[in-house]
């Protein structure tokens, strides 16, 4: 009868010691060795430079202090250009070449029509000085329109027994007063304003004896400068071919048969004397009233207009002087004419009211 134990299967015994030797070769390389002292003193060396924050020439800071340096570094250059960004807002004239068209050289954004009237002055504009390139710089008219395009005249409407055409007509020809009167380069230069006389009535009493008076032998009582804006071309020169303009027009029925119309608009003028490269300006604030008054109950020229009202407040000019022209004062010559007893206006604050008659004071202005 056989043995019911099976007897264990044998291997070779040279299988037997590869596979020993392999094994222990395994343990050796897995187990943990003891690490020499020169390794010790070097690890321990730059565990304490790592903690001071050091890294040893010529090696590569651990990832842990590289990122700390990195994290500073953008630190500093994010607050250098909140910074940066700052003093750029306060004054853009720092950025070369005005990429904002800040200044009178850039192509700067034009300011929507004016269509009621301003709750503020203007803010302040960068400081710059006017030159003969840039007359306009440090201006808020600045990013006014020129010339005649300021004067933006509105849809035309009928009005009582006055069609549209005749309201537009109306309309249209107080812009001409007006651009004749402020924008003519003949009549800022001393000129004759013919348009501007031209569309006036000559059958309202004493109008127009009043201001040919004006122009001829002006006076503190008969000023052309009410109407008109007219500089001494013996003291000064218009500088360039632009006058800035800034205002509105409105029209609503007038009290008897009639359409009244409401000017209100700032001219601003940049003046030079003779060959000086010194620039001045000149601001200008006319408030004019015209009316178209029904020639069927009133006797009146048809087509032409009444003046009703016109008051102006002129911001540096001498006081004092009535000759009919406007004097501006410039930075580098004493002052002309009698001492300013008003009150110190902002000439760009379209937001006040302005004053009339007696109420008209001359005094300084805040900015030009």
């Amino acid at each position: 009868m056989s043995d019911q134990h099976s007897e264990e299967p044998s291997l070779p015994d040279d299988v037997w010691e590869r596979f020993a030797r392999d094994t222990e070769r395994d343990i050796r390389a897995s187990a943990p060795k003891e690490p020499s002292a020169r390794a010790r003193m070097v690890t321990e060396r730059l565990r304490q430079q790592d903690a001071q924050g050091v890294s040893p020439e010529g090696w590569r800071a651990p990832p842990a202090a590289a990122r700390r340096t990195r994290r500073r570094v953008w630190t500093v250059l994010g607050l250098l250009l909140v910074l940066a960004v700052g003093v750029v807002a306060m004054k853009p004239s720092l950025i070369p070449g005005d990429p904002f068209g800040t200044r009178s050289g850039g192509k700067a954004s034009p300011l929507p029509v004016e269509t009621a009237r301003p709750t503020a002055p203007p803010s302040a504009a960068d400081p710059d000085t006017p030159t003969l390139d840039h007359p306009f710089a440090g201006s808020p008219a600045l990013r006014w329109a020129d010339g005649a395009a300021g004067v933006v005249l509105p849809p035309a409407t009928a009005v009582g027994s006055f069609s549209k055409a005749q309201v537009a007509t109306a309309l249209q020809q107080t812009k001409a007063l007006l651009v004749d009167a402020n924008l003519n380069p003949k009549t800022l230069l001393g000129g004759r304003p013919t348009a501007a006389l031209g569309v006036l009535d000559p059958k309202q009493p004493d109008v127009l004896d009043n201001l040919n008076r004006s122009l001829t032998t002006p006076d503190k009582k008969y000023d052309p400068l009410l109407l008109f804006s007219r500089f001494d071309p013996g003291e000064v020169r218009l500088v360039g071919t632009v006058v800035k303009v800034r205002g509105r027009i409105t029209f609503a029925p007038g009290e008897q048969a009639s359409v009244r119309i409401h000017a209100d608009y700032t001219f601003v003028y940049p003046l030079s004397r003779g060959d000086s490269k010194e620039v001045a300006r000149t601001i200008v604030r006319r408030v004019v009233e015209t009316e178209l008054v029904d020639p069927a109950k009133y006797t009146v020229t048809p087509g032409k207009l009444q003046l009703i009202r016109y008051d102006e407040s002129s911001g540096n000019s001498a006081c004092g002087v009535h000759d009919g022209f406007l004097h501006p004062q410039f930075p580098s010559a004493a002052p002309t004419g009698t001492a300013p007893s008003g009150p110190t206006t902002d000439p760009y604050d379209r937001s006040r009211d302005l004053g009339q008659g007696d109420d008209r004071t001359c005094g300084t202005v805040s900015r030009t």
